[in-house]
């Protein structure tokens, strides 16, 4: 089968954040179906672009015998603010329409696209209809749910825009796949046949964690870092403002004559620097910011640590989701402690493999 994917953020091989369909598609090619992704050129966590893409509006990179990856134009203007953002999304939906009528050799069989951002519809729905084929359609977050619970959206017209829109796509997707029970249940009371809901989860990819770890020594991973005789709590993901991280630098700051906790926030994103400078304002002399790194040494500082926090901003809409990084923690056999409500919490608490703590308190 030939498969079209439709990925804003597709990660670079080895990228350290969301790499789910990094997995799944090469399964997929193993299994011997042709995959061809079109890809953003701009990392989601920093906003910035790799030199190779530098003016540059598409470029097709082969990244195994079944699988390419056509990378296209996005704004760098991408962290700047809503505006940026915006213009980057809909940059997107241009060079990824090109990409998918001018680089996509022959006819797939089926589009894949998986949103948000959901403007990625338009590229998804568009190519979809030329070259008639059907649509499947990925829910990763409840949107614009939660871009207007978080504050992102307020414009009454724009939101009323995005809701219509995100019917508009259910309706013309053959197949819609959501990533928890409670984007399952959300989906059905917006009137969405349940016959043409899937749900396939996120995972934890533990062929890749068991070969990292095979050869991991702890106690010379923590020496190195500093953390020997401390308990490390260790946030891994996107620093923004649906990640309310500021309630980690609160907990540190209670924490501050405790010289046996320390928490380390790895990964970037449009609230980092803004963090850094609380951290600073605050002396918070136990709070340690790493940035981005491999999904491999993702891998390490989990393990080297002894908690994985989950953390997001406390709104209904994030009840529903299941945090990407909770199934890195538990690749690793790190316990979770987990600040989000809803489906996260239960999942945790199922599994018995963490605790959780109310957000923002």
């Amino acid at each position: 089968m030939k498969v079209l994917v439709i990925h804003q953020y597709f990660l670079e091989k080895d990228d350290g954040g969301g790499s789910r369909f990094n997995a799944m598609t090469k399964v997929w090619a193993d299994r011997g179906h042709e995959i061809t992704v079109l890809a953003g050129m701009v990392h989601y966590y920093t906003g910035k672009k790799l030199p190779r893409y530098k003016r540059r509006f598409t470029l097709v990179e082969r990244y195994s015998e079944r699988q390419i990856v056509v990378r296209c134009h996005v704004s760098e203007a991408y962290n700047t603010n809503f505006l940026g953002r915006l213009w980057a999304y809909l940059s997107f939906v241009v060079s990824s329409l090109y990409a998918g009528l001018a680089k996509v050799e022959g006819r797939p069989d089926v589009i894949v696209v998986t949103s948000p951002p959901l403007f990625v519809g338009i590229t998804a729905f568009l190519l979809s209809r030329l070259r008639n084929v059907p649509m499947v359609f990925e829910v990763r977050d409840l949107w614009p749910e939660s871009a207007v619970d978080t504050g992102v959206l307020t414009n009454s017209v724009i939101i009323r825009l995005a809701y219509w829109f995100e019917s508009f796509l259910y309706r013309h997707s053959s197949v819609i796949n959501v990533l928890t029970p409670a984007f399952r249940e959300r989906l059905l009371e917006k009137g969405v046949p349940a016959e043409r809901i899937l749900m396939i989860p996120n995972a934890a990819d533990f062929s890749l964690s068991d070969r990292v770890l095979a050869d991991f020594d702890r106690n010379q991973f923590r020496l190195e870092k500093g953390w020997t005789g401390k308990m490390v709590v260790i946030y891994v993901g996107a620093h923004g403002v649906a990640n309310h991280l500021i309630q980690m630098l609160e907990a540190a700051r209670l924490l501050i004559d405790r010289n046996d906790v320390h928490f380390v926030l790895v990964g970037t994103g449009m609230q980092k620097e803004w963090l850094q400078e609380k951290a600073h304002e605050l002396q918070l002399n136990n709070v340690e910011f790493v940035d981005p790194v491999s999904k491999d040494e993702v891998f390490k500082y989990i393990a080297g640590a002894d908690i994985g926090a989950s953390v997001l901003k406390k709104v209904d809409a994030f009840k529903t989701v299941y945090s990407n990084k909770t199934f890195d923690y538990m690749a690793c056999s790190r316990p979770v402690l987990m600040a989000i409500d809803g489906v996260s919490r239960q999942l945790v608490v199922d599994a018995e493999c963490g605790a959780y703590v109310e957000p923002e308190n």
